[in-house]
């Protein structure tokens, strides 16, 4: 399969976002030290969603970005649109619901690792379906992002997402934005279990323009582990991208592997590492770059992310990414950022 074609502008109106994000964002509480909840009396509260995270760091980087969701008529929701409009990021078409409230979760540092406790059912957000594929924000959009996370959500939100990557609903009077879908697996939101979640993920992701997917959760959904056969998987995906940890990640542009390698990185936290590194390389893709430099900057953004307990890294200025963008391999091997 070639490549997605470039980011349509044609009849595009100025304002229109180059990415529109659709998934639920929440209050995120957390810990202001590295001890578990149980042993809290006090909590910091901030934002986090695997779609808006992405809004976000596009918008650190450089690009016009709106989020689609809905929201409870509640402080937290406040707090939410609040926060990412200062992030630079368009809220002006999220939907309040007067009923339904803004879910909630919490994290639970420990030693094997941070656990998140999710307070999400009957949200506002569970409520999103197809309809929305009717905003004109949506079909302007250069490129649309979605994650596995708004599918295990609901039915609703299920059907939007196969509404708008199986369907291609937003195709109907034009070409339509390029599709990008990060597998995102959150094991804990499929009721269904493993089984269910491994069929409607691979359904989603073979109908997306690109792809990202973890090399871990691939193996965990469908048994492969290898990066080669996960984008054999996928195919007919036309542009796929495997990320394996701290070991790098390669893309498969019409069946071609490019790989790179991650930066050394000393990790505080990963949550939000894996959507830093979806932005930074849609960035990249709405700049033209090639494989090469769309995956360091992915890296760069993953990076930045690990280095934070926030959901959302602040990223250094782009004079110096993009420095790093041109850096021949031994020296970007040797990069260690700050």
């Amino acid at each position: 399969m070639p490549l997605p074609p470039p980011p349509r502008t044609a009849g595009r109106p100025e304002q229109a976002a180059d990415v529109v994000c659709v998934g639920e964002t929440m209050a995120v509480l957390s810990p202001p030290d590295h001890r578990p909840l149980d042993e809290q009396s006090t909590l910091a509260m901030a934002i986090g969603g695997a779609e808006s995270n992405v809004a976000c760091t596009l918008a650190g980087l450089g690009h016009r970005v709106a989020w689609l969701s809905r929201v409870g008529d509640d402080p937290f929701a406040r707090r939410i649109l609040a926060e990412l409009a200062a992030r630079g990021v368009d809220v002006t078409g999220v939907e309040t619901d007067p009923v339904r409230p803004t879910g909630v979760y919490f994290k639970d540092p420990a030693p094997a690792g941070t656990r998140t406790h999710y307070y999400r059912g009957g949200s506002a957000a569970t409520l999103m379906g197809p309809d929305l594929t009717r905003l004109p924000a949506l079909r302007h959009a250069r490129v649309v992002h979605l994650s596995g996370v708004a599918a295990a959500l609901s039915d609703s939100c299920a059907h939007l997402l196969e509404a708008i990557l199986v369907d291609r609903a937003l195709t109907e009077d034009t070409a339509g934005p390029t599709v990008s879908f990060d597998v995102n697996h959150r094991p804990a939101l499929w009721q269904g279990g493993t089984a269910e979640a491994a069929k409607s993920l691979l359904t989603l992701a073979r109908a997306a323009d690109i792809v990202f997917v973890g090399r871990d959760e691939a193996e965990t959904l469908w048994g492969t582990a290898r990066p080669d056969d996960i984008a054999e998987l996928l195919s007919p995906a036309p542009l796929i991208v495997v990320k394996d940890a701290e070991h790098g990640a390669t893309s498969y542009a019409d069946g071609s592997p490019t790989f790179v390698p991650a930066l050394p990185t000393r990790v505080v936290e990963p949550v939000g590492a894996g959507d830093a590194f979806a932005a930074g390389y849609l960035a990249a893709v709405l700049e033209n770059r090639d494989e090469r430099a769309r995956l360091r900057l992915g890296h760069l953004a993953a990076s930045a992310a690990l280095r934070t307990r926030a959901d959302v890294p602040v990223l250094p200025p782009r004079a110096e990414t993009d420095h790093h963008l041109t850096l021949d391999d031994t020296a970007w091997a040797g990069t260690a950022p700050r």
